[in-house]
This record gives C-alpha cells, structure tokens and sequence, in this order.
C-alpha cells in the first residue's frame, strides 16, 4: 500500500526535512561558533605562564570599512591588550591573580578595561559625541534639576576630593555623562555620573577616596574624550569599589 509522502518503504519527506534541518542547524552552529571568534581572541587562558589561546575554528580575516574611510581588520592575532600589573596567588592556573603597585591602575579586577580606539567618538554631523557645556552651548541643566557646577565632590572618606566645574554632555542619547571636576593643584579630571549621587549641596562620591582623584586618568584634549581614555577613566572608578581601601577586599564575613 503507498502512503502519500513516501519515497521508498523506509524513507519519506518529513523525515528527509528532519535530516535536512539537522544539517541546517549543525552547519548555523559552526558559523556561529566561528563569527564568535572574530572578537576576544586570542586570550589568555593561565595566569602563571599567560598561554595564549586562539580558539577553534579560527575564521578567515575580514576587514570592515568605518565611518571616515578608516578598515579594521579581524580577527587580529597580533592586536595588543593592556599590561596590567598582577602576579597570581597561587601555582594553578585557576588561582586568581592580585593587582602588584598601584591596584588603582593594574587594570585587573574590576579596574580592567578593554584597549578601544584612541580617538573621539563622532556624531552624525561630524562633531565629537561628548562635550563640555562650555562647548556645547545649546544644551543646558534642567531648571527643575540641581546644577552641580560649583558643588564640592565629597568622596567615600568623607573628604572633599574637588569641585565641579562642568559637565559634559552626549549629544545622541540627550543625557550628561560626566561631571569635570577641579582638584588639588587645578587639574581638571572626568567624573563618570554612574559613579557620582547628585545632592542639592554637593556631590558625593563612594567607589574612590579624595587623594585617588589625582590619579585620575588625564586626557590629552581638555575639551575631547577619547573612546579609550573613557575606558580607562571609567576602570579607574571601577577599581576603586574593591581596591580604594584595602578593607573592601576582605570578606564580609
């Protein structure tokens, strides 16, 4: 008896459509799998010896064409990571590692930060995306909102590490992104506003202590932030949550 669908007494269409999906979704799982490693590697996979993993299956460099005639070429095996500064606790390879000088900028832990181009990110009209309000004259502090410039920045030892003396705004997303603060010796330094609680009189400050605000990283344009020297400003901050005060890397209990 011939049962539609059938192709042979013990083959039929569903379950060639069943092989055929198999097939589909292996195949979907090595592209996948391949496109993945066009970014993060090669990586360092021990933290005595530092042996460097380039990951499998390796795909084919391709090279993208950026806004401004500029090409980036992944994966990149000879691309460079920043050197940070920790010796591992232990002989294993899965012992964690701890930052060796300054954990402020040993770029490990909470402090790392990925090595993003050294150049301004650009709005759609070709200007800088994030600008002082000095600069950027068509946006200003909501009249309902506390305007922070002049506020003393109180860190999280209760001490002030500075005074505010602008902010910078991203024009695209309409929202301040950091807080330009004056300290010791008139140097001016970014402060990200996701690491600072606006108060009606002042700012305050918790993941860094008032003398770490001179070792904040400085920018080499005082009115343009590059998309590194963003990273390193916010790793900085970020560091400063474990390592500002060597008693919060001690357990809580």
């Amino acid at each position: 008896m011939q049962t539609v669908g059938n192709i042979t007494g013990y083959i039929d269409v569903a379950q060639l459509l069943l092989y055929v999906f198999w097939i589909f979704f292996a195949g979907l799982i090595y592209y996948l799998a391949r496109e993945s490693h066009r970014e993060g590697y090669p990586m360092e996979s021990s933290s005595n010896s530092r042996v460097v993993v380039k990951g499998f299956p390796i795909p084919e460099p391709k090279t993208f064409l950026l806004e401004g005639g500029r090409k980036v070429t992944v994966p990149d095996l000879s691309r460079g990571e920043p050197d940070y500064q920790a010796v591992a606790t232990g002989s294993s390879s899965g012992d964690p590692i701890e930052p060796s000088g300054n954990p402020m900028l040993a770029s490990v832990g909470p402090g790392a930060y990925t090595t993003r181009e050294d150049v301004p990110e650009m709005s759609s009209h070709g200007t800088p995306l994030l600008q002082p309000l000095r600069l950027a004259t068509d946006y200003s502090v909501a009249p309902q909102d506390v305007d922070p410039r002049g506020l003393p920045v109180m860190a999280g030892d209760g001490k002030q590490g500075g005074t505010v003396r602008d902010i910078w705004i991203d024009s695209a997303e309409m929202m301040f992104r950091y807080l330009e603060v004056e300290v010791a010796g008139g140097r001016h330094v970014l402060l990200p506003m996701n690491f600072a609680l606006i108060r009606r009189n002042q700012i305050e400050v918790e993941s860094v202590y008032a003398r770490h605000f001179a070792e904040v990283p400085a920018l080499k344009h005082p009115d343009q932030i590059t998309k590194l020297e963003e990273e390193k400003i916010s790793a900085f901050y970020g560091a400063g949550t474990f390592y500002a005060d060597p008693k919060r890397t001690e357990p809580l209990i």
